[in-house]
């Protein structure tokens, strides 16, 4: 029946994949209807076991087993796959449909997430007990995923920690878009999984056995402190008589005539979405029998845990046991610190009010401030520690964050030099995606990182972010615009981006411009001739070429705008009181200034790569200095503001 389905949808759609989704049908069923635990009246009960369908192409497969095993996915959903805003779209979407854990379909990314689901249901099963924390992490992979550069890196990552609760299982079709696999690839995947010290099963050509398949996948859950891969052979499109094996069987949508010949192989009537009631309420009831067993054992052995602050917290979903904002430190005025190293201190002095606070660096902890005195480093001995070390895997490491939001419980923050968003852009947008709370840590955020010159001065990356819909970013002015970003940061409910300098800057302001997004720096003037608008290290500069100004007699009025997408969602009186209408603006950041004709009517920015010479002398050779400011803002003025 579940063939059927994986058929009759795509055909509906005259959109679809459904070979894999064939494929997989018994693999599928035997996971849902005698392996994985889970409660379809309560799809979000923490110890559930997580599956994720990291092929998020075969989407169908798991769309038709919610159905079956009786979450809130109809009849009629099936019957709307793929259309505008069904529970069924292309690709799976957490969030969107009850029972889809993580959003996936760019490949390897839902491998990666389950890495970061497995480390976060290890750290808590160690802090809480196993009789709390009992589950696991469940992905079907393909080929698509183990070809893609980061199922490398979060494999090696997972192998290395000894992620004994995650299981993947390989679908080993030989069968890509373009062709049988030979055409691209010739991975020995068993060994190079041993290699990363992975326990690998080969399975072989047991596609159709249930009972294969249901020993072998409980076989999988013996302990022996490793993760499990078990290569599974299977046949795209099985058992249509015009397409398996084939790579159309992927992703062409068959024919009517294509499903009817092939459910006359299956021996089912010629019907769509056909499913008889019977099996239908007896499928339901099995999988409501054992979710609701299993949840009740659990709600019954976590009784003793209801006093737990901890406990309470990751259960609730809540970053704190308590507020923190009584806790977030403060710098004095004229004061000198480096954002990278204010974030460090935040995270510091708050993180014993954060049980779920995970955090960790892509090779680069200390440089970018995201080491926690309080944590220990997450190890196989030490499976309890919530200092990640993610080794050079930006990808496998944003990935990962994401897992883990999704998993609930979690609050991760990673950090890496912004350049390196290029590795692991990915995840960044799937974060914003799927609304995944995630603190994302970049610093080194400019040309001051001078020597290094252009390869690591990422001049154009603070556009591409604030172009990414659902993502909150923030280049905070100094120490204590950090110190409100981190607490902005804990109370917003999808990823945020901190964007932090490498140098040390001047503190200018009080950090209060972070919760609207932009704010007035020092004492503000009555009546200015000019505005000028800095983020980062840059409103410093601002301060600076402001008092020239005065001097001169013309009265600037300094804003520091941390966040435009925080700024944006003001009311417009507000924005306008910021930035009264009519007075000419001027924006100041050593960055592209792309976009900032938003905001501004003429910008002091970067538009061209930076060089490799000392910090301060990059800065000012590229004009990002106040005497350059000043000239700009005299040219404005005498432009009438254009």
């Amino acid at each position: 029946m579940i063939r059927g389905i994986a058929m009759d949808a795509p055909l509906a759609a005259r959109s679809g994949h459904q070979g894999t989704a064939m494929a997989l049908a018994p693999l599928a069923h035997v996971l849902y209807s005698r392996i994985m635990r889970f409660d379809p009246a309560d799809p979000s009960w923490h110890d559930r076991d997580r599956f994720i369908l990291s092929a998020g192409h075969a989407s169908i497969l798991q769309y038709a087993l919610l159905h079956l095993s009786g979450f809130d996915v109809s009849a009629d959903d099936l019957r709307a796959f793929r259309q505008w805003d069904s529970k069924t779209p292309g690709h799976p979407e957490v969030g969107h449909t009850p029972g889809i854990e993580v959003t996936t379909g760019p490949l390897g990314q839902g491998f990666a997430n389950a890495v970061g689901m497995a480390m976060a249901e290890r750290i808590q099963r160690e802090r809480f007990g196993a009789d709390a924390i009992d589950h696991r992490t469940w992905v079907i992979a393909g080929d698509g995923c183990l070809m893609e550069g980061v199922s490398h890196e979060a494999a090696s990552l997972a192998g290395h920690l000894g992620l004994e609760r995650l299981v993947c299982i390989f679908d080993d079709n030989h069968i890509t878009i373009d062709g049988s696999t030979d055409l691209a690839c010739g991975d020995d995947v068993a060994g190079r999984f041993r290699s990363y010290g992975w326990s690998v099963s080969e399975l072989g050509d047991i596609g159709d056995d249930l009972g294969a398949l249901e020993a072998s996948l409980r076989d999988a859950t013996a302990p022996n402190g490793k993760p499990r891969l078990l290569i599974l052979r299977t046949h795209i499109g099985t058992p249509s008589p015009d397409h398996t094996d084939s790579h159309a069987a992927h992703g062409l949508a068959f024919s009517a005539d294509d499903v009817s010949r092939t459910k006359s192989v299956m021996g089912i009537p010629d019907a769509p979405f056909h499913l008889p009631d019977d099996l239908l309420a007896d499928y339901r009831r099995i999988c409501a029998a054992r979710g609701a067993d299993a949840r009740s054992r659990w709600e019954a052995s976590t009784r003793r845990l209801a006093g737990d602050p901890a406990w309470a917290a990751m259960i609730s979903g809540n970053a704190t046991t308590s507020d923190v904002s009584d806790v977030i430190p403060s710098w004095d005025m004229g004061a000198s610190v480096a954002t990278r190293k204010a974030i460090q201190t935040a995270l510091d002095a708050t993180a014993d009010r954060i049980p779920g606070l995970v955090a960790g660096s892509a090779d680069l902890t200390g440089n970018t401030g995201t080491k926690v005195a309080a944590l220990t480093a997450q190890s196989s001995t030490n499976p309890g520690g919530a200092q990640v070390f993610y080794g050079i895997r930006e990808h496998a490491m944003g990935s990962a964050m994401v897992g883990m939001a999704l998993h609930g419980g979690v609050i991760p923050v990673g950090g890496t030099f912004f350049v390196f968003l290029d590795y692991m852009r990915p995840p960044v947008r799937l974060a914003a995606l799927s609304g995944a709370r995630c603190v994302f840590v970049f610093t080194h955020d400019s040309v001051a990182v001078g020597e290094d010159g252009p390869t690591h001065q990422p001049v154009e990356h603070l556009a591409t972010l604030r172009a990414m819909p659902d993502l909150h970013v923030v280049r905070p002015a100094d120490a204590n615009e950090t110190a409100h970003a981190w607490l902005d940061a804990l109370t917003h409910a999808g990823p945020t981006a901190l964007v932090l300098s490498r140098q040390d800057v001047p503190v200018v302001t009080d950090g209060s411009a972070v919760a609207t997004g932009a704010g007035i720096v020092g004492q503000d003037v009555a009546d200015p001739a000019i505005i000028l608008i800095g983020t980062g290290a840059e409103v410093a500069v601002c301060v600076e070429a402001a008092e020239t100004l005065s001097e001169r007699g013309l009265a600037a009025r300094v804003v520091s705008m941390p966040s435009w997408d925080r700024f944006a969602l003001q009311p417009r009186e507000s924005r306008d009181a910021m930035l009264p209408p009519g007075v000419p603006r001027l924006s100041v950041e050593a960055a592209s200034t792309f976009g900032w004709e938003r905001w501004s009517d003429a910008q002091v920015g970067i538009d061209r790569f930076g060089a490799s010479a000392p910090g301060a002398e990059v800065l000012e050779r590229l004009g990002i200095a106040a005497t350059h400011v000043v000239a700009s803002a005299l040219e404005l003025i005498a432009e009438g503001g254009r």
